[in-house]
């Protein structure tokens, strides 16, 4: 059977820097690859293709090349790499060590502009290099400038859309930019602030009903499900999910632990560690835990708890209330600038609770969680939309192609 023609080229520019990017880049790839065949869909790195000018890139280049040479033949398994500008965040994030990311923002912002002729530069090459794509789809904050000018200067008549991986927008340059474009937002406070800036016509702003979730998380269970008694839990005990992201946070887990364990609760847990391996190794036979490494089938893991405990970002949130279970988080100086929103979120559709310190509050917390589940459970069904973003947005962008393939053959 001949593979259908490809009548559409799609570019969905993300990356690691957290998780939610690149998740929100597999979901949308693997939806239009099942229900669009005909569409050709292409993933693109922008940290990997903006190495050349990545500082920490070349500086780490640099060195380890150094090393290399000195280290190789006397050690020629010993990991040496250079790392990009991403793994000074996500290993931050792994530590725990969030206090001081807010200043990193300004400093990215003004890299981008210090270097963006050169950022252009590398964009156009890569342009010029593929197939002409007939939508660019920016899953990203920050760059959507420098993309959408250098996009404009390659081609003008490719459409641009930015989809907005946070709650709400952190202005000013985060997700939302002057410029003729469309742009997705997840919740109705973000469309707000999109239409409040006066930026976009009123019909280039799409409202839909959430962040962007994997595909596992519209899954029904399986028919032999994963059960708190395979995770060697009780199965009539109170279960709290611990959820820092994909590369976890040991230090915040182990206060939350140690404080449970201290409290009168009796709350077993899982801990999703992601790729931290360490706080796995860490918590190898502690009672009452299971420490699970990184898995493609969260949503599993999650059903078997009650609630969550974890960081305030828009992803592990709306993995959680989407499947019916509220969430504690904290809030304090180390919560990073763009998720200081989320706290309010949370609060106003009383889908959780918010603490100050994990390691003052979070055995009170855990309490009145637990003896106000139901009401929790509750809010979450009749104060949010059922989350169909994904599908949502591989609808809008049939209608960007669609609009844009009829304004060129009326041209």
């Amino acid at each position: 059977m001949q593979a259908p023609s490809k009548t559409h080229r799609i570019e969905i520019f993300y990356f690691d820097a957290g998780g939610g990017h690149r998740n929100a880049m597999t979901a949308l790839t693997r939806l239009i690859e099942k229900t669009h065949p005909n569409w050709a869909v292409t993933p693109v790195d922008l940290q990997k293709l903006l190495e050349p000018v990545d500082p920490v890139h070349r500086l780490t280049q640099k060195i380890t090349g150094s090393l290399k040479r000195i280290l190789l033949p006397v050690a020629p398994r010993l990991p040496i790499a250079p790392i990009q500008a991403q793994d000074i965040y996500n290993n931050a994030l792994k530590r725990g060590a969030t206090r001081g990311l807010g200043t990193i923002l300004p400093i990215l912002q003004g890299f981008i502009r210090r270097y963006s002729a050169d950022i252009e530069r590398l964009l156009a090459a890569r342009w010029r290099a593929e197939p002409r794509p007939d939508l660019v789809v920016s899953v990203i904050p920050n760059f959507n400038r420098v993309m959408h000018r250098a996009l404009q200067t390659f081609d003008a008549s490719i459409p641009y859309l930015t989809v907005i991986t946070d709650l709400v927008d952190a202005p000013p340059h985060f997700w939302m930019e002057d410029q003729a474009q469309y742009i997705v937002c997840g919740t109705p406070k973000a469309a707000e602030q999109a239409r409040a800036t006066g930026f976009y016509r009123d019909s280039d702003v799409f409202e839909v009903s959430g962040m962007i979730l994997k595909d596992a998380f519209y899954q029904p269970p399986a028919p032999h499900a994963l059960t708190r008694s395979d995770l060697a839990l009780a199965e009539d005990r109170s279960t709290a999910m611990i959820m820092f992201g994909g590369n976890g946070a040991r230090r915040a887990t182990l206060t939350i632990l140690d404080q449970l364990e201290k409290s009168a609760t009796k709350v077993q847990s899982i801990v999703m560690c992601g790729k931290n391996t360490a706080l796995q190794k860490a918590l190898q036979g502690r009672p009452n835990c299971c420490a699970v490494g990184f898995v493609q089938n969260v949503p599993d893991y999650m059903r078997l708890a009650d609630f969550l405990i974890g960081k305030p970002g828009p992803g592990s949130i709306s993995e959680a209330v989407h499947l019916g279970r509220p969430v504690i988080v904290e809030g304090n100086a180390s919560t990073m600038p763009q998720e200081r929103p989320n706290l309010d979120w949370i609060r106003n559709n009383g889908v959780g609770l918010v603490v100050k310190s994990f390691r003052k509050e979070i055995a009170g917390a855990t309490e009145r969680m637990l003896a106000d589940l139901p009401r929790f459970q509750d809010n979450i069904a009749r104060n949010l939309p059922e989350n169909r973003a994904v599908f949502e947005t591989v609808e809008i962008i049939g209608r960007i192609l669609d609009e844009t393939a009829l304004d060129r053959s009326g041209s």
